[in-house]
């Protein structure tokens, strides 16, 4: 019962961080703000890991679990962040970010050796055409913002999440503490985040009751338990399939919009939704073995 409400958990708490990026981001510079949200995680990781008395990892181990930490956190989301602030319209920056699935599957296939069917790069392919319905009508080609730099940031953004993924599921082995190991990865998150701001921004954040809010909820919810709930889910499948689940988050994410936001819901994205939920139930379908 757990596993099969897992993905359905991860997938609604992973879009929430739309919502909360979308409170902030008017009052906050974006590496200054995720410098914030690294290290308020890592603070109470840390505190949870010394009272439960957890065991942290050594050597390469910890090496890896920085390193995930870098690509996953300070690549994949600074670079979206920083593409989006940089005038990326967010329809066409999330189109970007939906080659990761994609991406993913490729590289499983020839670095961990996972056996890709023909369902799954099936519903790879109509993930990608859910994920463009549901962002249609936010599209908007003529942004200035649309340039070479703001796109090379979100195709970045990608190989980060892919890499970081992979690495989890080829490294981090399966008795690893995820705690210690998450902790350690908002180490390594850390580094490229303190030192963009330092080099670009002037670590300028508004607080106000949205900035805390955003803050707050993407820490306790998205750093901790949305991460955990994802490196546990890379733990007990395949990695091309875990990835399959982001192609619902822009579907989820455009119905917290439409509630909370009164945005408006068309019915070419409801189509896109459904679209993207076959997707995902064809990517998620595990390759018969033969007798």
């Amino acid at each position: 019962m757990l596993i099969r409400l897992a993905p359905i958990v991860f997938v609604c708490l992973w879009a929430t961080g739309f919502v909360g990026a979308r409170f902030a981001m008017p009052y906050a510079e974006p590496a200054s703000f995720l410098t914030s949200r690294y290290l308020l995680a890592l603070i109470v990781l840390a505190a949870i890991c010394l009272i439960a008395k957890a065991p942290w990892p050594k050597g390469w181990s910890a090496i890896h679990a920085m390193v995930i930490g870098l690509l996953v956190h300070g690549v994949y989301l600074g670079g979206v962040f920083w593409a989006v602030r940089n005038g990326m319209p967010g329809g066409i920056a999330a189109i970007i970010v939906g080659l990761q699935p994609l991406l993913t599957a490729w590289l499983a296939s020839i670095w961990l050796k996972d056996e890709i069917s023909r369902w799954h790069w099936i519903g790879i392919a109509m993930g990608l055409v859910g994920i463009s319905l549901v962002l249609l009508p936010g599209f908007d080609f003529t942004s200035s913002g649309i340039n070479a730099i703001t796109t090379s940031a979100c195709l970045i953004s990608v190989v980060g999440m892919t890499l970081g993924t992979l690495m989890q599921k080829r490294y981090v082995i399966d008795t690893a503490d995820l705690r210690t190991n998450t902790a350690l990865q908002y180490v390594g998150a850390l580094a490229p985040t303190i030192l963009f701001a330092m080099a670009f921004e002037n670590f300028q954040i508004e607080w106000n009751t949205d900035t805390v809010f955003a803050l707050f909820w993407l820490v306790l919810v998205l750093s901790i338990f949305a991460i955990f709930l994802l490196m546990w889910l890379i733990r007990q499948g395949s990695v091309a399939q875990v990835s399959s689940l982001f192609y619902l988050v822009p579907a989820v994410a455009a119905l917290m919009t439409w509630i909370l936001f009164d945005e408006a819901l068309t019915p070419i994205q409801i189509i896109g939704m459904v679209i993207c939920t076959i997707a995902v139930a064809l990517a998620s379908k595990k390759p018969k073995v033969a007798a």
